[in-house]
């Protein structure tokens, strides 16, 4: 049995059922592979639900706003993903429906060579092979591949691989088969390799190399930042500001940040440009200190503290007030939304 029609088997044998895989629907489709990159799939089903249930078709998701959808994204992380995912729907609808074709799909917002080649084969059966992790691990270890993933020779080379295996006809099953199969069977960690059936021609086990495979060649060194976020409390009030343009966290909420040099800091000394009752002290209350929140290329550690303001402090342009009942009106970043819970308990 060729290598194709062995993951098909399986897959039809073990494949994961998942509601998103119960439809041949572009959108639906569209929407859970948005969702679940950088996902674990039990953590994304919920958020694919909830979308499903609130905007169940494209030209509703189109007619939404930016902060509808940043709201029920939150806690997801990767927030581009997001307003990706709504102006694509926007350009869809300006389309006049959901393109059928791997290099129109390609063009919409956010949508990248996976993405298109998942969907175009899943809602279409378009002979286009996908390329994810699960993939590069299946391959590189079946094959003996040790060219790095992450380097433009790598992704040319398993690309190529990938196309060569996808059976004419069959691409929805092969395509999935070959994500499950390193889901579930070919693990990044403790693979299944006694009841793989691929063992008789796995060159990786063969050879003791599972371990290995696939080689990713060494990032640059991840960058640590200190935040302290601020959260003030005045006449039933709290000041929050908008992220901008170009930031990883945009179009989201945050309140008062303040980023020390150094880990040791002064937090009176940092708020006395802000207060407005110069004549007592800020009443501040330490709520949790050093919490970590891990971004691509980013450690950060987050101090929040509770400012009580007797009078309203002077604070930058961009921040406004609004009711504290409000405040879950607002979508805001994981790190901040952990934070809360912190105020809150």
């Amino acid at each position: 049995m060729s290598f194709a029609s062995t993951i098909i088997c399986w897959f039809r044998e073990n494949g994961r059922e998942l509601p998103w895989r119960e439809t041949h629907d572009p959108y639906a489709i569209w929407v859970s592979e948005i969702i679940m990159q950088q996902t674990r799939i039990d953590q994304g089903r919920p958020y694919w639900e909830r979308f499903m249930r609130r905007w169940a078709t494209v030209d509703a998701l189109a007619a939404a706003s930016e902060d509808e959808v940043l709201r029920q994204w939150q806690g997801l992380g990767y927030y581009s993903r997001a307003r990706n995912l709504h102006q694509a729907a926007q350009q869809v609808v300006n389309m006049g429906g959901f393109p059928r074709t791997y290099e129109a799909i390609r063009s919409l917002k956010g949508v990248g060579d996976y993405t298109a080649a998942a969907i175009g084969s899943i809602a279409f059966n378009l002979p286009v092979a996908v390329v994810d992790g699960n993939v590069y691990r299946v391959l590189s270890r079946h094959f003996g591949i040790s060219t790095p993933i992450n380097t433009a020779a790598g992704k040319k080379e398993f690309s190529v691989l990938a196309q060569s295996l996808l059976p004419t006809g069959e691409a929805a099953a092969f395509n999935q088969g070959m994500m499950d199969f390193g889901a579930l069977q070919c693990t990044p960690a403790a693979p299944r390799c006694d009841l793989c059936p691929l063992i008789e021609t796995c060159i990786a086990l063969r050879e003791g190399r599972v371990t290995q495979l696939p080689v990713k060649e060494r990032k640059l060194k991840v960058k640590e930042r200190h935040l302290v976020y601020v959260y003030i409390r005045y006449n039933g009030q709290t000041a929050i500001h908008r992220r901008t343009a170009g930031d990883i966290w945009q179009g989201l909420y945050e309140p008062l940040i303040l980023e020390p040099e150094a880990e040791e800091y002064d937090l009176r000394d940092m708020l006395g440009a802000l207060d407005n009752a110069s004549s007592c002290p800020p009443d501040l209350l330490l709520i949790t200190s050093n919490v970590k929140h891990v971004l691509t290329h980013q450690v950060l550690y987050a101090d929040f503290w509770l400012w009580t303001a007797n009078a309203c402090p002077h604070l930058p342009d961009d921040y406004f007030w609004i009711r504290e009942e409000d405040v879950d009106h607002y979508a805001v970043p994981r790190l901040v939304s952990k934070l809360f819970e912190k105020l809150n308990t």
